[in-house]
C-alpha cells in the first residue's frame, strides 16, 4: 500500500534534473538572441543585484522578526519573509533566467507578500490533506490560577537583570 504524498520525493528528483536543463537551453537560447557576452553580463549583474537585494531584505526581515520576538507576538509572517529571502537571494546568485524570476519574486518587499501568501496556501492544504486537526487554544477556566503581580524590591541581589521568564513566589493552597 503506498503513502499519501509519495508523490514529493519523485517530483523533487525530476524537478533537481530538470531546472538546470531548462537553464542550459534557456541560456542558450538568450545567447543566440543577444550574443555571450550580454547574456553573460546580464547574469553577473543579476547575481550581484541578487546579493545586495538579499542582504537588505534580509537585514529587514531580521529586524522584523526580532521585532516580533520582542513583543511577545507570534512571528510567523516574519519567519516565512525570512525563509523566503534567503531562498530567493540564493536563487538569484545562482546562473539562469527562470531562477532569477522565482528568485526576485521572492525577495522584491511588493511581490513577497503574494509568495509568502502562496506558502501559506500549500502548507495549509498539505497539512488539511494529511489529516492533521486544526488546534485552537482555549481557556481551561476549571484550571485556572488566579494572581496578582507584585513588583520585586529595588535591590535583589541574585535576580538577574531583565529576566522576565523566571516567576518568584508561593503558591499558597485554600483548600487546607
Amino acid at each position: 500500500m503506498r503513502r499519501r504524498g509519495s508523490w514529493i520525493w519523485p517530483l523533487f528528483v525530476v524537478a533537481l534534473v530538470a531546472v538546470p536543463i531548462f537553464e542550459v537551453w534557456l541560456l542558450i537560447q538568450v545567447g543566440r538572441q543577444i550574443g555571450v557576452l550580454p547574456t553573460v553580463g546580464i547574469l553577473v549583474a543579476e547575481a550581484v543585484l541578487g546579493a545586495w537585494l538579499g542582504k537588505r531584505e534580509g537585514e529587514r526581515a531580521w529586524t522584523a522578526l526580532n521585532g516580533a520576538l520582542r513583543t511577545g507576538t507570534m512571528p510567523s509572517a516574519e519567519l516565512a519573509d525570512a525563509a523566503l529571502v534567503l531562498v530567493g537571494a540564493v536563487l538569484l546568485m545562482l546562473p539562469g533566467f527562470a531562477t532569477d524570476v522565482i528568485g526576485f519574486f521572492f525577495l522584491l518587499p511588493f511581490t513577497r507578500p503574494l509568495a509568502r501568501a502562496l506558502l501559506g496556501y500549500l502548507v495549509a492544504r498539505r497539512v488539511s490533506r494529511l489529516g492533521i486537526p486544526n488546534q485552537v487554544a482555549k481557556l481551561d477556566r476549571d484550571n485556572l490560577i488566579e494572581g496578582e503581580t507584585v513588583e520585586p524590591p529595588a535591590a535583589e541581589p541574585n535576580r538577574p537583570p531583565h529576566d522576565h521568564r523566571v516567576i518568584r513566589g508561593e503558591i499558597e493552597d485554600d483548600e487546607r
